[in-house]
């Protein structure tokens, strides 16, 4: 089975009722088992209490029944050295390119993101591909 990453928008999609069809994708992504950074956790949780009015006190629980299917790689200095890099070469986000370096590292052939590039391929190793699409 070919590793795989994901950006915060999908974990987020799993959470929108007005938007059932990206629901389901996300939801069928999430219990695939992917891989997902500290930095998408970090996000995630904002967003869900900043956008979608999660009550911090229930941000934890609204987040485990996903997160209990990720692998959570953590950001180190050498993720945050290849993410500069990143941003050098191909002129990502920062944020963007922190989750893309934590991919890279980790061995993942294709990251799933609605906010990037759909089919850009970085480094010959990793595919970025929408699955909304």
């Amino acid at each position: 089975m070919n590793k795989f990453a994901l950006d915060t928008n999908v974990l987020i999609y799993s959470h929108d009722e007005s938007a059932i069809d990206k629901q389901n994708i996300a939801r069928d992504l999430i219990v695939r088992s992917p891989i997902i950074c500290t930095q998408v956790v970090s996000e995630y949780i904002s967003v869900l209490h900043r956008v979608m009015k999660i009550p911090k006190a229930s941000i934890i629980n609204a987040c485990m029944p996903n997160l209990k299917y990720c692998q959570i790689q953590a950001v180190d200095i050498v993720t945050l050295q290849t993410a500069e890099r990143l941003i050098q070469r191909y002129d990502f986000q920062i944020f963007d390119a922190i989750i893309i370096a934590s991919a890279l590292e980790i061995g993942c052939q294709t990251l799933y993101s609605e906010d990037m590039q759909h089919k850009i391929v970085i480094d010959q190793k990793l595919s970025i591909i929408n699955p909304f699409l």
